[in-house]
């Protein structure tokens, strides 16, 4: 295991964004069409991007932990995020469609096999692909480790990170009846779900802040409220995954199968203070597959934008490189 005390990644930049040279809308199934885009060298190494969320959507900012000259970067807005149609929606709308879309992606691209980079969400699903695909998959990169458990839905909406922000557990939390405070995820659904659509935003954009107000070490103080589409689509979906225990087939489905994966290499960049995805989640994992490694960010929360985890990310793919 490497720590960042030993200067690991101190001082990588991230590149300049740069432009995609091909987008397309590709039709899935379901009557899902997904925003998908690819920049870099289209000769390069492939890497695939998975966001995170369930919810959340890809950014410019994405492709800036790239080499443009080295890597064919691929990114994409999984079912109801994002650009991808139709907005919001949950209708088949699962992990195993989000495995298959990867999968149609991949050979609608012509790609042989690619790195798989994801974070929080994207690494659950980054997990769940290659052990479903792994013969598809070079290398896995790993930030914010996230197994869909749950003991980790517990923590975050059972009153366990709660104990550290309760000012910010209160303002999420308290919107809701004394008699549903068993049942944060349960309660949200009834909302988020529900006809009237002003109960639905407020709803949204509690859900998105609390999250958003642990993610990084710096700033734990409600941002700003998310634009209102962009909060439901979050909302929703994430809520809609969790309410469904991620749709694995038991809980823990991803270490049971972690053998699966015992061949392919990879790589986990873990903050140290990550209150959202606590740290013993991704030292498990390395344990328990042989071919990791595991840098732990020693001064970092969970967010992807976190200067030490940014910089160490760079580092990492340059070495891929």
């Amino acid at each position: 295991m490497r720590n960042s005390d030993s200067q690991i990644g101190a001082g990588r930049q991230l590149y300049p964004i740069i432009q995609p040279y091909f987008y397309q809308m590709l039709e899935v199934s379901d009557g899902h069409t997904l925003y998908v885009e690819e920049c870099g060298n289209p000769d390069g190494i492939p890497v695939v991007i998975l966001h995170g969320g369930p919810g959340g959507g890809c950014s410019p900012g994405m492709r800036r932990f790239f080499h443009p000259d080295v890597f064919r970067i691929i990114l994409f807005d999984q079912r109801g995020c994002g650009r991808s149609t139709p907005h919001a929606s949950v209708e088949d709308n699962t992990t195993w469609h989000l495995v298959d879309d990867i999968e149609r992606i991949r050979k609608h691209l012509g790609v042989e096999n690619w790195i798989v980079f994801g974070g929080s969400w994207g690494a659950t699903l980054s997990l769940v692909y290659a052990q479903a695909h792994p013969t598809r998959v070079r290398h896995l990169v790993l930030r914010g480790v996230f197994l869909m458990t749950q003991v980790e839905l517990d923590w975050f909406y059972g009153g366990g990170a709660g104990r550290f922000f309760p000012e910010e557990w209160e303002k999420f939390a308290g919107l809701l009846g004394a008699d549903e405070q068993g049942d944060i995820i349960g309660g949200y659904a009834k909302r988020l779900f529900g006809d009237d659509q002003t109960v639905q935003t407020n709803f949204a954009r509690a859900w998105t802040g609390w999250e958003t107000a642990l993610a990084s070490i710096e700033s734990h103080t409600s941002p700003v409220a998310a634009p209102a589409a962009y909060a439901c689509a979050f909302a929703r979906i994430e809520n809609h995954y969790f309410s469904n225990k991620g749709f694995l087939d038991v809980d823990g489905q991803i270490m049971r199968d972690i053998d699966i994966i015992k061949d392919i290499p990879g790589t986990i960049v873990q903050g140290r203070y990550d209150m959202i995805c606590p740290p013993d989640t991704a030292y498990r994992l390395h344990k328990a597959w042989p071919t990791s490694r595991l840098i732990m960010a020693s001064k970092s929360g969970h967010s992807l934008s976190e200067p030490q985890i940014t910089s160490v990310l760079v580092e990492v793919m340059d070495e891929l490189a």
